[in-house]
């Protein structure tokens, strides 16, 4: 028997020992609550607030929306846009290269980035001639090492150009 599985079955068998039984949730239900938000950068915090209504995320395993009281989970992000729906219905966008969300039960959300800015901030201009770049780098007969890096960057810049108006 697997530790997780022979754990969880410690759990059903003697709730009492770990105080209170183990509350189980279904999807996530629209409630009154808010999120409390902290987006955050190796070197800053980006964004943080106590009024969230709700966070979209570029998760790995699919596009994802987190309401408050929402089940409590970690979730890879990838590169893409983070919508986050404030209290009085204004939205804030922000392009993440990636990282990671965790969901606490409290209708707590982290989100940690290794980059990230606002959308507004980006130039169309601009990034359309940083993928040509990486475009003639990665079809080009450079280092092994300089064509994934140009791959990796076309991927991250062409998520980006796809968001921006």
């Amino acid at each position: 028997m697997s530790s997780v599985r022979f754990a969880r079955s410690a759990l059903r068998a003697r709730p009492s020992m770990f105080g209170a039984p183990i509350q189980r949730r279904g999807y996530a239900e629209a409630v009154a609550d808010k999120i409390k938000l902290s987006l955050t950068l190796p070197h800053q915090s980006i964004y943080r607030s106590t009024g969230v209504t709700q966070v979209n995320l570029p998760a790995a395993s699919g596009e994802m929306g987190v309401l408050a009281n929402h089940v409590p989970s970690i979730e890879q992000l990838k590169p893409g846009l983070v919508e986050i729906i404030e209290e009085g219905g204004a939205t804030k966008q922000y392009f993440l290269s990636g990282g990671f969300a965790v969901v606490q039960p409290d209708s707590q959300l982290s989100i940690n980035a290794p980059e990230g800015f606002a959308l507004e901030e980006f130039s169309s201009e601009a990034v359309r001639a940083q993928i040509a770049e990486a475009q003639r780098i990665a079809g080009g007969s450079g280092s092994e090492q300089d064509i994934a890096e140009a791959k990796i960057e076309l991927e991250v810049l062409e998520t980006l150009q796809a968001h921006l108006k």
